[in-house]
């Protein structure tokens, strides 16, 4: 019964999360939601969106539950998985109805967020200030290119070595990641901001610091939001590297101690959990890109009707 009132309740919040995406169409497309949905399912986006979910998983059960194949004899069926996932009395001590569970997102979310916050703190400026000023660029750019390749498990031993505590240290590693990438998409949005926009802004008399407000910034805005979407989704799997090693919680930490105690179906469960919290993270940022960004879109709108 417990098991049937979950899976509505997550049935629920699937098709609330996408009843809520389909009306923000209807909206952009001044439609109603009746025909927006009509119009979602039907397509074919959504349709090789579902077959990819239904042959990934067919694929799954195949391998492993039907054939049998050597390869893949000590790994869980999905049938499996999501029966650990969804029992009140686990096998391995992990399911939604356990404490650890939900201990462990907590963990994972928050070292996330605050790598993300940090890398989006620092890494904006750091890449307006490269794009912006010449004699920066020339300086940092090269240190940031052979720092940039160093895999985050190499930053482990170092981390744990300078900072106080475990929490530091992975919250360190997870942020070099999302870093990098959040300045080196901001310097790429300062770089494709047209040379004409600034000469006009001079001869209309603007000063440096109006340049920078009203060019640059609004400029490389597209290119900034991008950037934090892939900066989420790496600071997810920057994390887990971290968590393996020098963490007691999280994820990252399940997983690898599911290996190492030999509880298989709990390693595809972290790893499910992670892809759907990575995932969520990333829609919640290019949502609030979008509607931050909803000037460009009637802009751009405006071009194209213009152009009609």
């Amino acid at each position: 019964m417990q098991t049937a009132l979950i899976l509505i309740a997550l049935a629920a919040l699937i098709l609330g999360l996408a009843a809520w995406r389909i009306q923000g169409q209807a909206r952009l497309y001044e439609v109603g939601f009746g025909r927006q949905l009509a119009t979602t399912l039907s397509s074919k986006s959504f349709q090789l969106t579902l077959a990819g979910f239904v042959i990934f998983v067919g694929l799954w059960w195949v391998t492993v539950s039907l054939l049998k194949l050597p390869w893949f004899n000590r790994l869980p069926g999905p049938l499996e998985v999501v029966g650990e996932w969804l029992s009140p009395t686990p096998t391995f001590g992990i399911s939604i109805y356990t404490k650890d569970y939900y201990t462990h997102i907590f963990y994972s979310t928050y070292r996330a967020t605050a790598a993300f916050l940090l890398a989006t703190l620092l890494g904006i400026p750091f890449g307006l200030l490269m794009g912006w000023n010449k004699k920066f660029y020339d300086y940092s750019l090269p240190l940031v290119e052979l720092i940039r390749p160093i895999p985050p498990l190499a930053w482990v031993p170092l981390a744990i070595l300078v900072l106080p505590g475990s929490e530091p240290a992975v919250i360190f590693v997870t942020f070099l990641v999302a870093f990098f990438v959040t300045t080196l998409n901001t310097l790429l949005g300062v770089e494709s901001i047209d040379d004409n926009y600034f000469r006009a802004a001079k001869c209309l008399g603007a000063s440096n610091k109006d340049i920078l407000f009203d060019v640059v910034v609004p400029g490389a805005l597209p290119f900034i939001f991008t950037g934090l979407q892939i900066s989420m989704g790496a600071s997810w799997f920057s994390l887990v590297a971290g968590e393996m090693i020098a963490a007691q919680y999280g994820l990252g930490f399940l997983i690898w101690d599911s290996y190492s105690v030999i509880a298989y179906p709990v390693i595809f469960i972290g790893m499910a959990t992670l892809g759907i919290i990575g995932w969520a993270s990333s829609a919640l940022v290019r949502v609030v890109g979008r509607r931050l960004m909803a000037w460009r879109e009637a802009e751009l709108s405006g071009g194209a009707r213009a152009e009609v």
